[in-house]
């Protein structure tokens, strides 16, 4: 990670309210972070890759993407997909963050390299205590490679 304990995120989910209130938990249970979106898995590739809008000047790589399943355009699988078996992109931990409890789901998407499946959940508070539980793991606990090792390996 960039700094010490300091996560950079990423959120694609094409839900304007589920965006706002990842960012709104994230703030509330005081996770360490800072937070970009995207609308779908196209846009999601685009930001990774530099392209499209985000040519001119691209965004730093997260440390962790936060994926919704059900998007336009590219849904959140094939994303996963191309992420997955791109080897600049491949080592970014990715979190499935959807509404979908279907086991194909689960299943399918741990097959394309997910680190961790996340069922929605249903109040704003139960989604603070989950963004809550998903920082102390995964930005206090668990060590990231460095942007430097990253990138310097990943080409």
């Amino acid at each position: 990670m960039s700094n010490e304990n300091v996560a950079r995120l990423l959120l694609a989910d094409d839900d304007p309210d589920d965006r706002l209130m990842a960012r709104e938990a994230l703030e509330e249970c005081r996770v360490n972070n800072t937070l970009d979106t995207v609308e779908d898995g196209e846009e999601l590739l685009e930001y990774l890759r530099g392209e499209g809008r985000y040519a001119e000047n691209p965004p730093p790589t997260p440390d962790i993407i936060l994926l919704d399943l059900n998007m336009p355009r590219m849904d959140g699988r094939e994303a996963l997909e191309r992420l997955k078996s791109d080897p600049k992109l491949r080592r970014i931990p990715v979190i499935v963050l959807t509404t979908s409890q279907a086991e194909s789901d689960i299943v399918s998407t741990y097959d394309l390299g997910v680190n961790s499946f996340i069922t929605k959940p249903v109040t704003f508070d139960a989604l603070v205590e989950t963004m809550k539980t998903l920082g102390e793991y995964w930005i206090q606990i668990v060590k990231l490679p460095s942007d430097e090792v990253r990138n310097r390996h990943a080409a």
